[in-house]
């Protein structure tokens, strides 16, 4: 069965269908699109995606949809980005299963992936979330429409980096379960303080469906403030958190021997055992999460428990790379795709626990706006914690920590991940345990690509 028909396409977007095809995926980067997908031909300021159709089609692509004439099967539509939600909001109508909403300023992404593995660990479960962090103004409806009809539940990332984002990205989701992970400086250069965040994070709540369960961090500082945003639309609230007093908490964890945490968790009346496969209190907090958001969906706790056991590092968030150097092989920590003060503190947290002579690329973390000197330097006393030995630090916003790490830690400061790479290559022997971690425009993900493909 298709994912979507000429016809439907058109009922839903109020366009002109040229000829009858149907899809099977959707896209709107042409590189991206594979065969018998749609092709969405967005214009943007800086580039037109009708300029792409004659590639999207020698790829594969079964149907378009486009504002202009074309000589391929197509919808034709006043605006295709329009066109995009409106095929999104047809296909969050058409699907009758749960939809659950993930935001927040860290861990979105990841316990997005944790609490699909979990819902998809029962074969009874037909699930559905967004791929890699397709998470703004184009890549929520572009998720959406890429459901199936027969989808039971799906799990879906919401980010912003501006206040009101989410109030219209909610609506066009219309979660059964919204969770905040939690709250941190991220985007700080669009928000005046931390409570602005947690406001335009509280936004996720103004889309939750009748009855919908509002997940809140119990141990964050604007705790009182999510629930508050949430109070007006959520049937239900529930708290998670490493505090007793959250709904979902641990009452027992213990590292295990592979890095990851022995956790007995209660989950409102009902306790359940489990192993957090990765290392990290963060990651502790991210389970708890999911196991509220699984409980509210009536799912099995036991199989999410197993998931979360079988649960591996991302690329880019926490996936641990083995590489050849000289003499042997060191353990490359890949958190590169993303950085803000909470989540540095958080690896290098995970860094500090793991056996061998530590060093730590770190590129600098962005859009902190004028706060930024004081929150690189801040980060001087958790990477002596972290007992690293050497840094590479990437980057000019990278000054104050260099400033704040003299006669504590040796470190080398480079302006880019190129030269970053050099460095590292030359520092790094067998049996160290390398983090990368900066903003995702830093392109330190090069640089583990880069110590991937062998040293020796």
């Amino acid at each position: 069965m298709s994912l979507w028909t000429a016809t439907e396409i058109a009922a839903a977007t109020g366009g002109t269908a040229s000829a009858d095809f149907a899809v099977d995926g959707v896209a709107f980067d042409s590189r991206e699109v594979g065969a018998g997908d749609l092709f969405v031909a967005l214009t943007g300021e800086s580039t037109d995606g009708h300029r792409f159709l004659d590639q999207a089609f020698a790829q594969g692509a079964g149907g378009a949809i486009v504002s202009q004439g074309a000589a391929h099967p197509h919808v034709r539509v006043a605006d295709t980005f329009a066109a995009l939600e409106d095929l999104a909001r047809a296909a969050r109508a058409r699907m009758a299963g749960k939809v659950i909403g993930v935001t927040g300023s860290v861990g979105k992404t990841s316990t997005k992936e944790a609490l699909y593995a979990a819902v998809n660990r029962s074969p009874a479960v037909r699930a559905h979330r967004s791929v890699k962090s397709y998470n703004n103004h184009t890549g929520v409806p572009l998720s959406l429409a890429r459901m199936p009809a027969k989808t039971d539940v799906a799990v879906l990332e919401m980010g912003m980096n501006h206040p009101g984002e989410l109030a219209h990205l909610t609506t066009l989701v219309r979660p059964h379960v919204a969770i905040v992970t939690a709250i941190a400086p991220a985007h700080t250069e669009f928000f005046p303080d931390e409570s602005a965040i947690a406001d335009a994070k509280g936004e996720i709540f103004r889309g939750l469906e009748p009855g919908g369960v509002a997940i809140v961090p119990y141990d964050s500082p604007h705790r009182d403030r999510l629930i508050a945003a949430a109070q007006p639309h959520a049937a239900r609230i529930v708290t998670f958190g490493l505090e007793k007093g959250a709904d979902v908490h641990p009452i027992e964890q213990a590292r295990a021997p592979s890095g990851g945490t022995f956790v007995t968790a209660r989950v409102g009346d009902r306790e359940l055992s489990m192993t957090v496969a990765l290392p990290g209190a963060h990651w502790v907090s991210n389970a708890l999460a999911v196991l509220a958001a699984v409980q509210a969906v009536d799912g099995d706790l036991a199989l999410a428990g197993l998931a979360l056991a079988e649960l591996g590092g991302l690329p880019g968030r926490g996936a641990r790379v083995d590489i050849d150097v000289a003499g042997g092989t060191a353990t490359v920590i890949d958190e590169s795709y993303n950085a803000n003060p909470a989540s540095m503190r958080a690896t290098l947290a995970v860094l500090g626990h793991a056996p061998g002579r530590h060093v730590a690329v770190l590129g600098e973390m962005r859009e902190l706006g004028e706060r930024s000197a004081g929150y690189h330097a801040g980060l001087a006393d958790p990477v002596a914690a972290a007992r690293v030995e050497t840094a590479v630090l990437v980057g000019e916003a990278m000054a104050p920590l260099a400033a704040a790490l003299e006669g504590r830690v040796e470190f080398v400061h480079v302006p880019d991940a190129a030269q970053a790479l050099d460095r590292a290559r030359n520092l790094i022997r067998p049996g160290d345990v390398v983090l990368v971690k900066g903003s995702n425009g830093v392109g330190l993900a090069r640089l583990v690509a880069g110590l991937s493909g062998g040293m020796s």
